[in-house]
């Protein structure tokens, strides 16, 4: 129904021909607002902020939890339950209903907050290559468990001087009226703030596949190593350059409070913005991510030549990086962990969690991410995620530990799977 973008909805696939929202609409946004503001000023958000503060300092806590099951809440939130009838404002209520979940029901470690955040309203152009016979596969989260295929665009290597770099074009008219029209609806309830995430990932190994395609991406590292480093540098430039235009035009905002970072976790951390910031937000003041996990069939000494050293390059001009998605970090973390600032690392499901224990120590966040397929069905199998929990706690109850869930497709459209899953970790995390 709505492309999730973890803790947010992907306002940008709303339809902003029409803006001009009928008041029972603002109605019906300004009650559910109302209700996230007196949620937002109970005494147990302030005590979670300071969790999240402590927890990303690497300082001693209990193990933060916290549960954003993506494609899931479409199975929580169902489109029955939205009754707004424009196509913006149905975002933002499903967008609200989700907050509302979060403090009601949820009960994890996410903080409620008294803000919404509007973003710019862009459209932007794709990696492709110019004169080639397939246009990009776009780059969207299959819905209803729907597989897709990505078509080659680049498919000799003769192309390479034709690879077009995206273009960002920001619609101005929609993106002003959208925030005046926030601000007239939640005016004196919510805080409205311009506030664009631009960065899921910088790891480039996405664009590269999306270029490519996965098996001639997997030939290449062997058949030709010169072209792929040679791809590689243009999408590194790619993105530095893109990074520099978002800074030098203020279209950049600080992560440093509740917004979602890394793969999994909360921003708030007292030591962004970094030293000098005089209210222009630089790259050094914010968290940043990249993974791998596209080419996790390749060897740790193929990642350290042909991949690292160009995800290097942009995780350090941030202040805080993260590091690492689905794939296991097992073979990979001493490769990452000459980045400087290092701080986040995913423990996925398939990791050696033991061995990420020994590794990671109290220097780095430990970010454990249990397995989702056991939120998968109808009936969660209690006894089963209690296990689970129980072992990722045991081993790396020495760590600076969170527990993220996230990744799922399906909840087995049973919405109390989640609230279960974080009422079982609250559970173990207190008779440790």
């Amino acid at each position: 129904m709505f492309q999730q973008l973890n803790f947010r909805v992907d306002y940008n696939d709303a339809d902003y021909s029409d803006l001009c929202l009928p008041e029972s609409d603002k109605q019906i946004l300004r009650v559910l607002a109302e209700h996230v503001a007196a949620l937002s000023v109970l005494p147990v958000q302030d005590e979670k902020r300071r969790l999240w503060h402590a927890h990303n300092m690497l300082e001693r806590t209990r193990p933060v939890v916290l549960c954003d099951p993506e494609h899931g809440w479409n199975e929580i939130i169902l489109p029955e339950d939205i009754e707004c009838v424009n196509s913006v404002a149905r975002y933002w209520e499903y967008y609200l209903r989700k907050v509302l979940f979060w403090g009601e029901r949820m009960l994890d470690d996410y903080v409620v907050e008294a803000v919404f955040d509007v973003p710019l309203v862009y459209t932007e152009s794709p990696w492709t290559v110019r004169g080639s016979r397939h246009a990009p596969t776009a780059k969207k989260t299959a819905e209803d468990g729907k597989a897709y295929h990505i078509d080659t665009v680049l498919e000799d290597y003769s192309q390479i001087r034709n690879i077009v770099k995206p273009e960002l074009t920001i619609d101005w008219k929609a993106s002003d009226a959208s925030l005046e029209i926030a601000r007239e609806i939640f005016e004196g309830i919510l805080v409205v703030r311009r506030k664009t995430v631009w960065f899921w990932s910088c790891g480039l190994t996405d664009d590269l596949v999306f270029l490519r395609g996965m098996e001639k991406v997997m030939l290449d590292f062997f058949d030709n190593p010169d072209g792929l480093h040679e791809i590689m540098g243009i999408l590194l430039e790619g993105v530095m350059e893109r990074l520099d235009w978002l800074e030098s035009e203020g279209f950049l905002w600080l992560n440093n409070d509740g917004s979602y970072v890394g793969s999994g976790g909360v921003g708030f951390i007292d030591s962004l913005p970094a030293a000098g910031f005089a209210g222009k937000v630089r790259a050094k003041d914010m968290w940043a991510l990249a993974e791998s996990q596209a080419v996790i069939g390749i060897s740790p000494e193929m990642f350290a030549e042909f991949i690292f050293p160009y995800q290097k390059t942009i995780l350090e001009r941030f202040g805080f990086a993260c590091y690492g998605c689905c794939e296991p970090m097992d073979d990979r973390f001493d490769i990452v962990r000459q980045l400087s600032n290092l701080r986040r690392v995913s423990v996925s499901a398939w990791a050696n969690r033991s061995l990420m224990a020994e590794k990671l120590g109290h220097k780095y966040i430990y970010s454990l991410k249990p397995n989702p397929a056991l939120l998968a069905q109808a009936v969660m199998d209690e006894e089963l995620v209690r296990k689970d929990v129980r072992a990722g706690l045991r081993t790396a109850r020495d760590n600076c530990l969170e527990l993220i869930m996230k990744d799922n497709h399906t909840i087995g459209r049973n919405p109390q799977n989640v609230t279960r899953w974080v009422g079982i970790v609250q559970e173990e995390i207190a008779a440790l």
